[in-house]
């Protein structure tokens, strides 16, 4: 044999050794090098086995997944759509075996402040003010419950009306005082929409107090309210979990520990309280197939690598306009009442992948984990006899969510054999639920598809699995993709637009389209009045909240396109202050929500003190004009305001006031409505040509 042969052979059997090494340490699941990701995975070289078994015993309670209205008035647009297209996207939310099917909903209690895209109406503006009709969370509260009378409801402040604080900013100055606030809410929703809360939480994302939550437990208590669970603290795991594991009372007091964006992970401290782990608040990301495959990872993962037991998503849909803060953060988009346009996104059909296969109270098997070559499989049953398994293959590029940082992984096509062990051992055959996100091309061909039954052998399945893909394999066989006709196309917010606010009796305390940034404007009647406005939208706040986001010191309502650029604004004003009192119209306003203190534009103000003003900002720190306007409060005016190119003139009273040229400001922006401050302010006859 020629020495050139005899290396070749031992060349050759070396590889054949370093290719076996390979597959018995794919077996063991210490190797990920990209050679073996390549080489030995994509030439089905192995196979991964997994065990599913309730021998052992079962894990933690399933307590359900679910979505967040509000925290940012992310709902407000969706009470403005028509039937039948609002009870559509209802559907799609809530309506079991049918689209996400979720199992909780949280809202915001209102409280007056901003808190991120908007305001949500305290359900008590004062001190002795007790109003169970403001808002929209009470009657989609009542709607979701309608769908699924099993639904859980939470509910959570992110601000509070300033009373509560004494002027303090501080919510637990008198911790009696706000949990007496919070407590009057839960029975408001029994008495007067017959809503049982079922979870309460402290403040969201910011400091938590141990006396108050003490105090707030009792009373539910006093009140009947024993069912009602408290969550804590709705931001970090630590240190509400170090002090309920040092203060016994405030650990009797908890029922679970919520955390907000913990990137799957819980903490030892938050393990040795045993109480319930939620991921109370998570994914706020973009709703393309990136944040469905966010959602799906975080879904399985949140058990698997931290112990949770149930993750809700900020938001619940993305109903508020798209250049607030987070645009099109929601489970789906509903962001066009004017023209009935809705979008069902990726990660409701995500969520479907659980919500329609296990319920609260189900509770996980022990023997789930990672798979083998990235991924993770869960599985759950409801003891008797039902077995539903998640696995997702979610890739790094495809699954990023917008906080926390996801730090690098692989995941690479894999086999996988799943051994069902126990009283899953007599199962025979699996319903099987398909979604392939990732890459374009694709469609929502591939967004929760109903695949064959799977045939289970010897008591195993085995399923080829490729990247960004999410199967359901479950004995339950009432998974359904539900589906409406196809909503209208999406339009433009109208160019020729008016409110009179002469709607006798509102359903929602809200105009509909204005989106409060700071202050709350409700309808308001007036019987008394002769001069023809007896129902006109009044902004009601005269104290600051105690603030969540940075709320400007003016109110302020926005309405419209923000890609207007040339618009004439009309509106009939009326001052309720004097001296101090002012009040504005507005064009080209180009941030709101949590940036809404630096919002420029074009600001018409009259002021009570007989002057107005023309500024290129809201905190009027830009004044381009001014001068006397003979203008006083408790009387209306019509204001104008016509803004072409870089030109602007105001009208008052058909009279033109002001002309201007206008400093570099806004190419384009939203209309708005406000007041010089906290302040009582009337609007009426609102008109736009744009």
């Amino acid at each position: 044999m020629s020495p050139l042969k005899v290396w070749t052979n031992r060349l050759r059997g070396l590889l054949l050794q370093w290719l076996l090494l390979l597959s018995l340490l794919s077996a063991t699941g210490s190797f990920r090098s990209k050679i073996f990701t390549k080489h030995v995975l994509r030439s089905n070289l192995s196979t991964s086995f997994y065990v599913l078994d309730d021998t052992p015993g079962l894990d933690r309670v399933f307590d359900g997944i679910g979505g967040v209205s509000g925290g940012g008035a992310t709902s407000r647009l969706l009470v403005n759509y028509p039937e039948p297209y609002r009870s559509e996207i209802l559907d799609y939310l809530f309506k079991p075996n049918f689209g996400a099917s979720l199992h909780i909903l949280k809202v915001e209690i209102g409280g007056d402040g901003q808190t991120t895209d908007g305001t949500e109406p305290s359900h008590m503006h004062y001190k002795g003010d007790e109003n169970y009709f403001r808002g929209y969370e009470w009657w989609l509260m009542k709607e979701a419950k309608k769908r699924n009378p099993n639904i859980k409801l939470i509910g959570l402040p992110w601000s509070f009306p300033g009373w509560i604080g004494s002027g303090k900013s501080w919510p637990y100055d008198s911790p009696s005082i706000t949990a007496l606030y919070i407590v009057s809410w839960i029975l408001g929703a029994k008495k007067y929409h017959n809503l049982d809360i079922d979870y309460i939480g402290i403040w969201n994302e910011r400091s938590f107090d141990i006396q108050y939550i003490k105090i707030l437990r009792k009373m539910l208590n006093q009140k009947d309210l024993d069912r009602v669970k408290i969550i804590a603290s709705d931001n970090l795991w630590l240190p509400i979990s170090i002090s309920m594991l040092l203060d016994d009372e405030l650990l009797d007091a908890v029922d679970v520990i919520g955390a907000h964006y913990p990137g799957t992970h819980t903490v030892q401290d938050a393990l040795k309280t045993n109480k319930s782990l939620w991921s109370s608040e998570d994914y706020s990301t973009f709703n393309n197939e990136v944040g469905g495959g966010c959602w799906a990872r975080i879904l399985n993962q949140n058990f698997v690598n931290g112990h949770m037991t149930s993750t809700i998503a900020w938001n619940l849909v993305a109903s508020y306009y798209p250049q607030l803060p987070f645009g099109r953060d929601g489970l789906m988009t509903a962001q066009e009442p004017w023209s009935s346009h809705y979008v069902v996104e990726t990660p409701i059909w995500i969520s479907a992948h659980t919500t329609q296969f296990a319920q609260p109270g189900w509770r996980y098997l022990k023997t789930v984990g990672h798979l083998q070559n990235g991924g993770s499989y869960v599985a759950l049953t409801d003891g008797l006899g039902n077995l539903t398994i998640i696995i997702e293959t979610m890739t790094h590029e495809h699954s990023k969510c917008i906080r926390p940082p996801l730090p690098f992984f692989l995941v690479s096509e894999q086999t996988t054999t799943f051994s069902l062990q126990g009283t899953f051992k007599e199962l025979r055959m699996l319903q099987v639920w398909y979604s392939k996100l990732g890459k374009k091309p694709w469609n929502d061909t591939f967004l929760f598809k109903q695949l064959p039954p799977l045939k289970i052998t010897n008591g195993t399945v085995t399923l080829q699995l490729g990247l960004d893909e999410v199967y359901t394999l479950t004995t339950i066989t009432t998974g359904q993709k539900g589906s409406h006709p196809t909503p209208p196309e999406s339009r433009p917010f109208p160019s020729n637009f008016e409110d009179n606010f002469n709607v006798g009796n509102p359903p929602f305390s809200e105009a509909p389209n204005f989106a409060d940034q700071t202050g709350v404007f409700e309808y308001f009647t007036n019987d008394q009045d002769t001069s023809g406005h007896s129902f006109t939208l009044r902004q009601v706040l005269t104290q600051r909240p105690i603030t969540w986001a940075m709320d400007a010191d003016q109110t302020i309502s926005i309405i419209g396109d923000h890609n207007w650029r040339d618009i004439t604004i009309t509106c009939d004003v009326y001052m309720e202050t004097p001296v101090t009192g002012g009040i504005f119209i507005a064009g080209r306003v180009n941030k709101g929500g949590s940036f809404i203190r630096s919002a420029q534009g074009v600001f018409f103000w009259i002021l009570a003190n007989g002057t107005y003003e023309v500024t290129g900002d809201l905190e009027r720190r830009r004044i381009i004009k001014g001068g006397k306007a003979n203008v006083m409060a408790k009387k209306w005016y019509t204001l104008t305001l016509n803004i072409t190119d870089s030109s602007a003139y105001g009208i008052l009273n058909n009279r033109v006031l002001w002309k201007t040229q206008l400093r570099p400001l806004p190419r384009n922006g939203w209309a708005a409505i406000g007041t010089r401050s906290f302040e009582f302010g009337q609007f009426d006859n609102f008109h736009i040509q744009a």
